[in-house]
């Protein structure tokens, strides 16, 4: 779940321990076991909405938004999570979690689930207007669940197949039920009506705050790729606003820069192509192991 997946407890300065910020993201195989299709298995929308990286860079990056924009979660993120100290690896470390829980085996998902529930437990505070916050609430992580599945959904939909259907919409809804309820959601919408009335009924209670600037300005220089890779960034950065509709910018505080928006959408659907092409070929990535784990082509991650 995007910036959830590994939150730190605040301690005492007297228990508190220097944290390891370079240690390797872990390996995770997800071509074993043979057979085994995981929570959603070949075919599904899931393993389809996911396979790209650019799609799934712009709908992350306007979940964090729509997320950092409701108080509780943005308090229970920014004041537990590594963000703002190792910004890409978190975002690589969200990624993996991501992964394991779309394309990995059936134990790799539940320990992923574990593992998460196990830290969030652990999280509680108060946000800034005095309001007690706790991870483990089943409706802050509804709302986590939500703003990743609209946020892949509508990426995908614009940079990846526009033409998706409203059956096959509601499809990945549906599939996505078990993720939600898997990292503690007691309900999640499994539809596109009801995601389209829950995303109403959520709106009034966002709104524009400075961390969510502090979040954009730090992912927009967040790139593995060093200052090559700023430009891509910046524009996927852009691509992630201009996806919210613009009630929900002026709600959250957010708007595609003059210079960028004539280009946006032109320019990251032309990457959503190259990196769809390009992943045809990625043989590591999890996607392609998880196809050859099921003995499938990789034509189902399209």
């Amino acid at each position: 779940m995007p910036l959830e997946s590994e939150a730190i407890v605040k301690r005492s300065d007297a228990d508190a321990k220097p944290r390891d910020y370079s240690s390797p993201i872990p390996h995770l195989d997800f071509a074993k076991p043979e057979g085994d299709p995981g929570l959603l298995g070949p075919g599904s929308m899931g393993w389809k909405v996911s396979a790209n990286p650019i799609v799934s860079a712009v709908g992350g990056i306007a979940a964090v938004i729509l997320e950092l924009a409701e108080k509780h979660v943005r308090a229970g993120v920014w004041d537990h999570s590594t963000f703002k100290v190792d910004p890409i690896r978190r975002m690589e470390r969200t990624g993996m979690a991501a992964a394991a829980v779309t394309y990995g085996p059936a134990k790799m998902a539940q320990q992923t689930f574990d593992r998460v529930t196990r830290m969030h437990q652990r999280v509680t505070g108060t946000t800034h207007d005095g309001d007690n916050y706790r991870a483990m609430d089943p409706k802050l992580l509804t709302w986590v669940h939500v703003t990743a599945a609209w946020g892949f959904l509508n990426a995908y939909k614009r940079y990846a197949n526009p033409n998706l259907s409203r059956e096959d919409e509601d499809r990945y809804y549906r599939e996505g039920e078990i993720i939600g309820k898997g990292f503690g959601a007691e309900w999640v919408p499994t539809s596109a009506a009801e995601m389209d009335v829950y995303m109403t009924e959520m709106t009034p209670k966002l709104y524009a705050n400075d961390t969510v600037q502090e979040f954009l300005e730090l992912v927009r220089n967040a790139t593995p790729l060093g200052q090559a890779g700023k430009p891509i960034q910046r524009l996927i950065t852009q691509a992630a606003i201009d996806l919210l509709p613009k009630h929900l910018q002026e709600q959250c505080g957010v708007a595609v820069s003059a210079a960028a928006r004539p280009m946006v959408r032109p320019a990251v659907r032309a990457l959503a192509n190259t990196g769809g092409f390009a992943m045809r070929f990625a043989s590591t990535s999890p996607s392609h192991q998880a196809c050859r784990r099921m003995g499938v082509s990789t034509d189902c991650l399209r």
